[in-house]
């Protein structure tokens, strides 16, 4: 942002500028005032418990750049300057929303770059699919850290993009209806992917086509000329694709597919046949749901125009963020699927077929947690997981929570460290055990517990 002035930043936002600071823009963005260090511009931003701006003089004294906060925090502020009570060197901007201000300079900031755009949104997938552009598109890139994809995440990630970005990458997360298309309004997307549509937050929207016309406002927030990346069976999404200027499919029957695969060492090679033409890949991973994350990823830089050769060389880098499908190799011979950031059907489905292509001398085993906000129909959801643990041949599942006794569990355990103590006592030399559940059931101690010691071994 260096290259915003002080007053180009107050116009983006539509703050009031009370007291002018330093020549020249910030070097980021911030809404934790601990974190603040010299040249940042903190916003403050109401919270549940506490409003932001009540931190504003903190940061000013922690040499902030500048701070926007509400009216009431601020005018105070100079006040105090005017009567020499604090001494500090700061732009002071007054906001009476200062969340649409952050959103409104980060849209100022993403037109100030002059890059391409991708959303990625969906109900599973979306990191993966961004961990996988990133890693592909030949260009410098700048991605979403970690989870920021939220109506305040999002915009912190733009304003995070540096001078001479060629490529964003933006992972979009959907809790309800219009939060999307919000999204959209700042990051002006060129290229909208959507990796699924499945049964998560239906207990918040109601219905699978509730979730999908939610998700389809990527399509209509698309810049002119933009295209939508979709499933090659697009489901209930099927009835906005009409809308889509552009249009590219993934997976099988579709625009962007892998005429041929094989596996071995690890890794997957395929020839993949786009619009653009065929290029072979070689992937640093054998699931079948990260080939589906890849072709996805594989149609937005074909949208972008990027050659399918220069993203090839590029395969072999891709990694993954922690807690999603992680691979980990423990004594013993066991082996890790810590896969315990979130679960729904679909994920959980994905995961535990992965488990099941694993070659292991011992046992598989599961510690499936909790599915959430999955509806009324969350029991039948979790019945037919558990069907599908025994049909593919896992031979121990723990089930962690209360709507975990829909799995029809092996061992049932109450909570994160009851499931460790359950799995401690079964887990041998030679098995491999996934570990995935929704994020508020707290897997990843049992993953922590795992990687920490060796559960496996004999006491």
């Amino acid at each position: 942002m260096r290259t915003l002035s002080g007053a180009a930043i107050a116009a983006a936002g539509g703050a009031e500028v009370l007291s002018e600071g330093p020549r020249g823009g910030p070097e980021r963005a911030v809404i934790d005032s601990r974190s603040v260090t010299a040249g940042d511009l903190f916003f403050g931003l109401p919270g549940e418990r506490h409003d932001g701006g009540q931190f504003a003089l903190e940061a000013l004294r922690r040499g902030a750049w500048g701070v926007l906060a509400g009216p009431q925090w601020v005018r105070e502020i100079v006040e105090m300057r005017k009567r020499g009570v604090d001494e500090f060197d700061g732009w002071v901007m007054a906001s009476a929303d200062p969340l649409p201000a952050l959103q409104g300079i980060a849209r100022r900031w993403r037109r100030e770059l002059g890059c391409a755009a991708i959303g990625i949104t969906g109900s599973t997938g979306k990191t993966s699919v961004k961990d996988v552009c990133r890693a592909l598109l030949p260009a410098r890139v700048h991605a979403s850290p970690e989870n920021y994809n939220t109506e305040i995440g999002l915009p912190l990630a733009v304003l995070a993009a540096p001078e001479g970005t060629e490529a964003l990458v933006l992972e979009m997360g959907m809790r309800g209806a219009g939060q999307i298309a919000e999204l959209c309004e700042v990051a002006e997307p060129d290229v909208g992917v959507i990796t699924n549509v499945g049964p998560v937050h239906v207990e918040l929207l109601g219905s699978l086509e509730a979730v999908a016309a939610a998700k389809a406002e990527i399509i209509t927030g698309l810049r002119p000329g933009g295209t939508a990346v979709v499933p090659a069976v697009a489901g209930p999404l099927e009835p906005y694709l009409a809308g889509a200027s552009g249009l590219l499919r993934f997976g099988d029957g579709g625009d962007v597919y892998a005429e041929e695969t094989s596996t071995n060492n690890g890794a997957t090679d395929a020839l993949v046949a786009t619009p653009a033409g065929e290029q072979r890949f070689r992937f640093p991973f054998t699931e079948g749901h990260n080939l589906d994350n890849a072709l996805a990823a594989i149609a937005a830089g074909v949208a972008l125009g990027m050659p399918l050769d220069a993203m090839a060389q590029r395969a072999p880098r891709i990694t993954f963020s922690r807690l999603r499908g992680e691979l980990v190799r423990l004594p013993r011979g066991t082996i890790l699927i810590n896969d315990c950031y979130n679960a729904n059907p679909v994920s959980m489905r994905a995961a535990l077929d992965h488990l099941a292509s694993l070659d292991v001398g011992g046992r598989r085993l599961a510690v499936l947690g909790d599915m959430l906000e999955l509806g009324p129909d969350a029991a039948r959801y979790h019945r037919e997981i558990g069907e599908h643990v025994r049909a593919i041949g896992v031979q121990v599942l723990i089930g962690v929570g209360e709507l975990a006794a829909d799995y029809a569990p092996d061992l049932r355990a109450a909570d994160a460290a009851a499931a460790a103590e359950a799995l401690e006592a079964e887990l041998g030399e030679g098995d491999a055990v996934l570990v995935k559940g929704s994020r508020a059931i707290g897997l990843e101690l049992v993953a922590e517990r795992l990687e920490g010691g060796d559960p496996g071994a004999d006491t």
